[in-house]
């Protein structure tokens, strides 16, 4: 078993989950990668972006991005990193 990192949901305040670290360190990294521009960004356009910075070898072919991205992304709103705007679709910046 690998190691793992404590995540919080910004949805249900108080709640911890554990997650392998690997992973989970390679989507925050290639997040905060593709999110340093002035304009707020989609789920949809952070994780498209993101996809070319994931290691092939922990998302190959990009598999699982999907659900990575949403856990990472809750986890860095419940710790103020990054803040959704009141928008339709919903985006997200650095806070």
């Amino acid at each position: 078993m690998g190691d793992k990192v404590e995540v919080e949901n910004v949805n249900v305040p108080g709640q911890v989950t554990r997650v392998d670290a690997a992973k989970y360190n390679a989507m925050k990294a290639a997040m905060m990668q593709v999110m340093t521009g002035a304009d707020p960004m989609t789920a949809k356009d952070i994780k498209e972006a993101a996809k070319a910075h994931l290691p092939e070898d922990l998302f190959p072919g990009g598999a699982t991005s999907g659900w990575w991205q949403k856990s990472v992304q809750l986890d860095l709103e419940a710790k103020k990193v990054i803040q959704r705007h009141d928008t339709k679709p919903l985006t997200f910046s650095l806070a």
